[in-house]
């Protein structure tokens, strides 16, 4: 009898090597391609994904959904009102129970504490949704997204606007991992904490006080909301402490010429980034949106079918 797999999970950009990305964004584009040209692929026929939201959610909902469905599964969708998660039971329990049952678990939820705790005791590959700590599946879509208009973002420059948050710290990682820069600006008292990004050295990123400067020269201007969810109280605060952080025509203007500006969505136009800017032609929010579907695909296929060809 052969050995049990090793069972993979995906809690943070840094779980996957280089090489290992490379695999996965070939197998997002093969998997797009077969979508756009109405072809059928179904390698995870028979297989169920759990999906558990703490946190409430558009296109993450959307996206693993109707990609389990393509892919040839079917989908259970939890929620803390609806399941013993937003009791007593604790989450080592629910990892044991919901695991003997389905193929996959994604889990979108506040604290990173609790996503690794499930994982250490599930049976099946777990998926990170989005955390306060970190939001790998959002980071990947943008990458592929980066790819798919100006190829490789080896040796490339992303400018992070805003908030020191979940997805600044994924940003962190990632460059470390596939040998592009960020240039990471924002607010006193709001930084990216290296500790939290879990990287090794500041070699991969630069800090710059004025947002115009971490904008100049970049290929790629990104930036989130002032408010991430579980931050609401505060608003206000936040608000008046972002107002020079707002991705405006002046930004994208010193960047690269060609350089792309994207955005995880929800956007509020108007206070992290211009209508002029979001709405306009450097703007690819909407195939980045699109591509978390596509890169989530090829990341359910790999946790559970290995490296295909």
């Amino acid at each position: 009898m052969s050995d049990t797999p090793v069972i993979r999970h995906y809690l943070q950009f840094s779980d996957f090597t280089a090489d290992e990305y490379a695999h996965v964004l070939a197998r997002a584009a093969l998997i797009k391609k077969k979508f756009k040209a109405y072809e059928k692929h179904q390698p995870l026929v028979d297989r169920t994904l759990a999906m558990i939201f703490e946190k409430a959610s558009t296109r993450t909902r959307v996206s693993f959904e109707a990609g389990m469905y393509q892919l040839g599964g079917s989908v259970v969708h939890l929620t803390t009102g609806d399941s013993q998660l937003g009791r007593a039971e604790p989450i080592e329990d629910s990892a044991k129970v919901i695991s003997r049952m389905v193929d996959l678990v994604m889990i979108r939820t506040f604290e990173q504490t609790k996503i690794e705790a499930f994982a250490a005791h599930s049976r099946v590959p777990v998926i990170n949704g989005l955390t306060n700590e970190f939001h790998p599946c959002q980071i990947l879509a943008d990458i592929f997204t980066f790819i798919e208009h100006r190829g490789s973002i080896a040796g490339k420059t992303v400018a992070w606007v805003g908030d020191g948050n979940n997805m600044a710290n994924t940003w962190l990682q990632a460059s470390e991992i596939l040998g592009f820069k960020v240039h990471v600006s924002t607010p006193s008292g709001y930084e990216v904490d290296q500790s939290i990004a879990g990287i090794r050295s500041a070699d991969s990123y630069k800090v710059f006080k004025d947002p115009m400067e971490a904008c100049r020269g970049a290929d790629l201007v990104t930036t989130d909301v002032w408010t991430s969810m579980g931050y609401e109280a505060e608003n206000e605060t936040r608000r008046a402490a972002f107002a020079d952080w707002c991705v405006d025509t002046e930004m994208m203007r010193v960047a690269q010429p060609d350089a792309l500006f994207m955005h995880c969505l929800p956007a509020h136009r108007g206070e992290e980034v211009e209508a002029d800017v979001i709405d306009g032609p450097q703007s690819v929010v909407w195939d980045e949106a699109e591509n978390r579907m596509h890169v989530q695909k090829a990341l359910m296929e790999f946790l559970l079918l290995g490296r295909q060809t």
